[in-house]
């Protein structure tokens, strides 16, 4: 039965299991398409980079946890200000403002002020915190270091601190605060003379006074420390894994669908001029097809990954050396019998040459075969390049979902009970695969008569 791609699509789309797996691809697409378009690509580069993440939690559960008990954990918050500037005589002065609900049963971990200030001179930073109940708690005030020309100067001012923990004693003394702890957190977040969370709307607000010029914070971050965080939490080394999984999805794509495309090109190719040529064309390459097929493939992998390099790209050219083989022998065999038709005949006798008859002629009637083909074979090239990456074999400078496995398993994840590391990062392997294995499955309906209606 002759195939052409208008006929593939219309056998494909009364398969209820084929569309299901183009609704999962599309899904995968999407997120593939969202991780290019709202994740900077410095998030990507710097995926293995400490310090690019010193601002997120360490091994916080995701935020949507809360929405499953009646006991609200403490959030981890990275809050944005809303900036003013004014100026009054020759005094300039600039103001952030941090505001936000607490709404939490537990008391925040810690909070971390960070900025990045443009100046000359030594302006006056103050910090303060108005709580939901009016009670204005100043708590720090210091000078920048003095510079003669403008100069760009960045730090942080953590609650540990023991300026701010002096403030805080004052204000407690002054307040009543019946808390034993004088912990900035604590002190600022309960009521008065009680050990209960004030919940509500609390204002932070840094000023930054100078009498040299308008002083400039070009990054003002205020972080309040919490227990969960994002929508799919984060690891060990305070990466944020949403960013890892999204990113993840277009580089799993990447290999299965790289890998799938060129072992099965190769194969067709490999195989159809084997079985059209035949003869001593034929004994040769399937010679060396049955070396190549009789290698070990993983432990081979595993070699060459440790030998030559671990770079992605290299690993998607073992993959296709090693995943051609097989597709050659099947496709070999149907060349086999394609050849022997009487339109092929009448090709030959025309005179036409070897690859037109292949190309024309032959290789169009397995297309059915190449697309059930390449659907099948990129499960099995994620989860190849999944398990080289738990096994530390991968490429670290990628997020793949196998680097993400490999991370967790290096710092015992299952047994901290840190499920939020492992389950998605399989659950994605798993759903990706499925969608390939419904659509081969559609597929083999179209090529298969037994199993075509």
């Amino acid at each position: 039965m002759s195939f052409s791609t208008r006929m593939i699509w219309k056998e494909f789309s009364h398969s209820k299991i084929g569309i299901a797996g183009i609704v999962i691809l599309v899904i995968l697409f999407s997120m593939s398409a969202i991780a290019f378009v709202t994740i900077p690509l410095d998030s990507f580069k710097t995926w293995n980079d400490p310090t690019s993440w010193l601002q997120y939690p360490k091994s916080a559960q995701p935020a949507w946890v809360n929405y499953f008990q009646s006991e609200k954990i403490p959030e981890h918050l990275i809050i944005k200000p809303a900036s003013m500037s004014q100026q009054i005589g020759s005094v300039y002065f600039l103001t952030d403002s941090f505001v936000f609900n607490y709404n939490y049963d537990g008391f925040p971990s810690d909070f971390i002020y960070q900025y990045t200030a443009q100046y000359s001179g030594s302006p006056l930073l103050q910090m303060s915190v108005t709580r939901p109940d009016g009670v204005e708690i100043q708590i720090i005030s210091i000078s920048l270091p003095f510079a003669s020309s403008t100069v760009t100067y960045s730090s942080m001012i953590f609650s540990t601190q023991d300026v701010i923990a002096k403030n805080i004693a004052s204000a407690k003394n002054k307040y009543a605060f019946s808390l034993d702890d004088i912990s900035s957190e604590k002190i600022i977040f309960s009521k008065l003379d009680q050990n209960q969370i004030l919940k509500g709307q609390y204002v932070f607000r840094v000023h930054l006074y100078d009498v040299s010029e308008k002083p400039v914070l070009a990054k003002s971050n205020l972080v309040l420390g919490g227990k969960v965080y994002g929508i799919m939490g984060t690891d060990e080394l305070r990466r944020d894994l949403s960013v890892g999984l999204l990113w993840g999805t277009p580089l799993a794509l990447f290999i299965g669908i790289t890998v799938s495309i060129g072992s099965v090109v190769l194969g067709l190719v490999y195989g159809v001029y084997a079985g059209y040529k035949g003869r001593a064309t034929d004994e040769v390459l399937m010679r060396f097809n049955d070396i190549i097929y009789a290698m070990p493939a993983l432990p081979l992998l595993i070699i060459l990954a440790v030998t030559i390099g671990n770079s992605i790209f290299l690993m998607v050219g073992f993959l296709v050396v090693f995943g051609w083989v097989g597709i050659a022998k099947v496709s070999r065999s149907m060349a086999l019998q394609i050849k022997t038709l009487q339109y092929v005949e009448a090709a030959k006798l025309m005179g036409q040459k070897d690859y037109k008859i292949i190309f024309k002629h032959i290789l169009p009637q397995l297309l059915p075969y190449a697309f059930a083909s390449i659907a099948i074979s990129v499960p099995a090239a994620i989860t190849t390049e999944a398990g080289l990456s738990f096994l530390g074999l991968g490429d670290p400078s990628f997020p793949t979902w196998g680097q993400i496995l490999h991370d967790a398993s290096s710092y015992s994840a299952a047994a901290r009970g840190m499920w939020w590391w492992i389950l998605p990062p399989g659950i994605m392997i798993a759903v990706t695969g499925l969608a390939f294995v419904f659509m081969g499955q559609a597929m083999d309906g179209i090529i298969n008569p037994k199993l075509r209606h």
